[in-house]
């Protein structure tokens, strides 16, 4: 795999688990109202959805470049369009009402079950694979490296969120709007990486 291609997919696999997102801001806000120990339930629920989403975007993939291999190139297109419309959401989002756990318990349910009808999550994992790594190999050992590599970011990102809860919270408050603009234009030049 040439150095740009492993760049813009690092840069991609980045930005999409340390933004805000569903599981990032409920761990956030988690950690701020109950802190590690309370919350660890919930945060190993997310960990888990986002290992189970990981393995059926592998499995998809798989199974489509052997199936139709021809549908991988197609899929490109696809992610790329995705990559776009993500693009300029982040660039234009404003912040969000926080996700906060209703019966007042951080349990294994409530990280693990968002995760699973997070689309978001599913669209990113296969952009990921399909988009920067199925060009250059289609091996199950090499797919399943990336998609440990995208599971450990998660993970990493989440716990950073965890960490540092009201640090990042305050500051991305404070520059959400400079932040989402650089964040933006970033996944733009990843768009751009994917069809050349």
């Amino acid at each position: 795999m040439p150095g740009y291609a492993i760049g813009n997919f690092l840069i991609y696999v980045l930005l999409n688990t340390f933004t805000p997102g569903p599981g990032n801001i409920l761990a956030l806000n988690t950690a701020t109202n109950y802190g590690w120990r309370k919350g660890r339930p919930l945060y190993i629920g997310i960990f888990t959805g986002y290992l189970l989403i990981q393995a059926l975007a592998i499995c998809f993939v798989l199974g489509l470049g052997s199936v139709l291999p021809n549908a991988l190139r197609h899929l490109k297109y696809a992610g790329a369009a995705y990559i776009l419309w993500l693009a300029l959401h982040i660039a234009c989002s404003r912040l969000d009402d926080e996700e906060r756990p209703r019966d007042g318990r951080a349990s294994f349910s409530m990280g693990f079950l968002p995760q699973l009808v997070n689309v978001k999550i599913y669209f990113f994992s296969v952009t990921a694979l399909a988009g920067f790594v199925t060009d250059y190999t289609m091996s199950p050992v090499a797919l399943s490296g990336f998609g440990a590599f995208i599971v450990m970011m998660g993970v990493t990102a989440t716990t950073t969120w965890i960490v540092l809860g009201v640090l990042l919270r305050r500051f991305y408050r404070s520059h959400y709007r400079a932040v989402n603009i650089v964040l933006g234009l970033s996944l733009l030049e990843c768009a751009w990486a994917m069809l050349r």
